[in-house]
């Protein structure tokens, strides 16, 4: 019996999960209502409801995450009857946030590199100059502070050479990622201009 239960526990979190990707807020707090009439941990839901925030909202809607860190937070401090008010305005707004899973798929395509790869050196230029014989091993030796230069970037060498051209975040075009999106090819393409000239 108690094997049983468990399922169906899975089966509803799942639910609950998918319902907040699949941006249908009804079902959301529909299975948000069946694990609190069932006297699951509110601070286990709140877990949940920040982990959909980072893996499918994503910077899509980035106040999703500080939505759901601060539900969490709000929910230990307030316990129930009223958590269940607090998780069910989460849910809602994950649900209803504009979805990405760029950062996930950046983190984990970045992962994979590094399980293949290893520690590749990285670049002189971005290694740590503050202490006295860094000088002589040429660390941070021509490296370009992004401040001093139109739009605040200047191209230059951040991966380590063998990586040189790998993307591993790639913006979607809903939300906040749209704007990511345009401000990194702007910013891109106005030293392209310059060059150009």
């Amino acid at each position: 019996m108690a094997m049983v239960v468990r399922v169906r526990f899975r089966d509803t979190i799942s639910a609950f999960i998918k319902s907040m990707r699949g941006s249908d807020p009804d079902a959301a707090v529909y299975y948000l209502a069946r694990m609190l009439s069932a006297g699951e941990s509110v601070t286990f839901i709140a877990r949940r409801i920040m982990i959909c925030a980072a893996e499918d909202v994503g910077n899509a809607d980035p106040q999703a995450l500080q939505v759901a860190v601060s539900a969490s937070l709000a929910v230990e401090r307030v316990g129930m009857p009223e958590a269940q008010i607090i998780l069910s305005q989460a849910a809602a707004y994950v649900a209803c946030a504009p979805k990405s899973n760029a950062a996930v798929n950046a983190i984990f395509d970045a992962m994979q590199e590094v399980g293949r790869t290893g520690n590749l050196e990285i670049p002189n230029h971005l290694k740590d100059a503050h202490y006295k014989s860094a000088g002589k091993l040429g660390h941070g030796s021509g490296y370009l502070y992004s401040h001093d230069f139109p739009n605040h970037y200047v191209e230059q060498q951040y991966l380590p050479y063998e990586l040189t051209g790998t993307k591993f975040y790639v913006p979607g075009e809903l939300g906040y990622e749209k704007k990511i999106r345009e401000h990194m090819d702007m910013i891109k393409g106005s030293k392209k201009e310059d060059t150009e000239e």
